[in-house]
């Protein structure tokens, strides 16, 4: 669908009143995520900015701004903090970025839930339930410090957490949205249940959210922990098996191939020895007693690091923060040619299956595995780290891959079909038309709302893509 033709100069007059930015520097901070993880994205979106970035400081202020960007017909892009790793946040057509950093009150906190704005920082808000309670959130990104809840619900599916709660998209784990629709006269709607996913991992193409209920558990202070093996596949067994210890409670069980930990982790690295893999874990401490038993049950499992009783002479930090796309990070700041994969290994033998594209691709693409709860299994996503060479060689390493059965999660791409199940989710289509009659919310990035009859035979390009004017 054609995108109107924008009045920017008569949007920016409308909304001189509020926090307008329109320094061409700051603008072009705030039209930027993390797609530089990708070669294939920074070829292909490094050049885009908005024309001007609005922050809201209230619900009312959210929907002044996208009356009057509807009635200039000004492409509207909401970001949080910009740790998203797929272009999420960038600005395709240009227009406005709506920034939530000033939505970041905590409203309520209850027994088992909270109430909160999405330019609320994971952190502070994690801090302000245990300040509270003494309960914390189920799950947050690695970018912990930084990631703003808003941006986790729409740009993300899961993190540190998800070995024990699933991801997000499991029930229960997100109990109510509230959403500001685009249209001439903008409407708050309540979203829960099965409605909940009409938003949720959205990229913010169909709804601008204001307000998340989220689920509680109780807070610990949990112990982060490495431990080295000599075999990767024990190393990866060890996970699996530690994961479906029901009574030992862990927040993360995350498995690293060498030389992962031995090239990329600076701190780590003197403390692991050639050849060995690396698990980073976090374990209640009312648990430790019982992973006690179960370490001891693998004589080739060494604990060389406890976040409650190591003290080595460069603390190494959150032991989260070498997990999930962290760990794709520390590696590029290492070597820049590395970029990453995101792979569903799934529940009926992930084992197996992982070892099959281990030996395929090792070491051109290392593994580095994340096991999560899906329906109350065991399961195991890849975030490979994968040696860079060209977009084709790339492609085929996906192809290759999908013919194993190993599904791939592109974060080359900049799509929601691209990077999911490469399948229109008719749920968030069919709102999108209700609620973004003009396509003005996010364009670009959902397939299914400008060309239906895409063949996914190739990379989509937007062919509305412009930088500002």
């Amino acid at each position: 669908m054609t995108l109107p033709t924008p009045d920017i100069a008569g949007a920016k007059a409308a909304l001189a009143h509020l926090d307008l930015d329109e320094n061409p520097v700051s603008i072009r901070a705030k039209s930027r995520d993390f797609f530089w993880y990708s070669p294939i994205l920074k070829a292909r979106l490094d050049h885009l900015t908005a024309d001007f970035v609005v922050a809201p400081k209230t619900e009312a202020e959210v929907i002044e701004v996208l009356r009057a960007c509807y009635a200039h017909n000004v492409p509207v892009t909401t970001r949080g903090t910009g740790t998203g790793n797929y272009g999420q946040a960038i600005p395709l057509a240009g227009g406005c970025i709506l920034h939530l950093h000033n939505m970041n009150r905590v409203r309520e906190i209850h027994p088992g839930r909270v109430i909160v704005e999405p330019g609320c920082v994971l952190e502070q808000l994690d801090a302000a339930c245990k300040a509270h309670s003494g309960q914390e959130i189920r799950m947050f990104s690695s970018t912990w410090t930084t990631a703003t809840v808003g941006g986790f619900i729409a740009g993300g599916s899961g993190g540190v957490g998800s070995v024990r709660w699933g991801g997000l998209r499991d029930l229960g784990n997100i109990i109510r949205l509230r959403v500001i629709t685009m249209e001439a006269e903008p409407r708050a709607l309540e979203f829960t249940g099965e409605e909940i996913h009409r938003v949720s991992h959205a990229y913010g193409t169909n709804g601008i959210i204001t307000e998340l209920e989220l689920p509680l558990a109780p807070a610990y202070d949990w112990v982060g922990m490495f431990v080295s093996l000599d075999n990767f596949a024990d190393a990866n067994r060890f996970a699996y098996d530690l994961a479906s210890e029901d009574g030992i409670l862990i927040k993360l069980a995350t498995v690293f191939e060498p030389p992962i930990a031995q090239d990329y982790f600076q701190r780590v690295a003197p403390y692991v020895k050639p050849g060995e893999s690396v698990l980073a874990l976090m374990v209640a401490p009312h648990a430790l007693e019982g992973f006690k038993t179960f370490c001891g049950r693998w004589p080739g499992a060494e604990v060389i690091y406890r976040s409650d009783t190591s003290q080595w002479p460069r603390d190494p930090g959150h032991v989260f923060e070498y997990g999930w796309n962290h760990t794709t990070l520390r590696a590029l700041k290492v070597d820049p040619s590395i970029t990453y994969l995101q792979v569903g290994y799934g529940t009926d033998n992930p084992l197996a299956l992982v070892e099959k594209i281990r030996a395929m691709f090792s070491p051109e693409v290392l593994q580095h595995i994340e096991v999560t709860r899906q329906n109350g299994r065991i399961a195991m996503g890849g975030l490979s780290l994968v040696r860079f060479t060209t977009e084709e060689r790339l492609d085929e390493i996906v192809r290759l891959h999908e013919a194993e059965g190993a599904m791939i999660f592109n974060p080359h791409r900049y799509t929601l079909e691209e990077g999911g199940r490469q399948a229109v989710d008719d749920r968030q289509l069919a709102f999108k038309r209700e609620a973004d009659p003009k396509g003005l919310l996010n364009p670009g990035k959902m397939i299914a709302w400008d060309d239906p009859k895409w063949a996914y035979d190739r990379m989509y390009a937007y062919p509305e893509m412009r930088a500002a004017e």
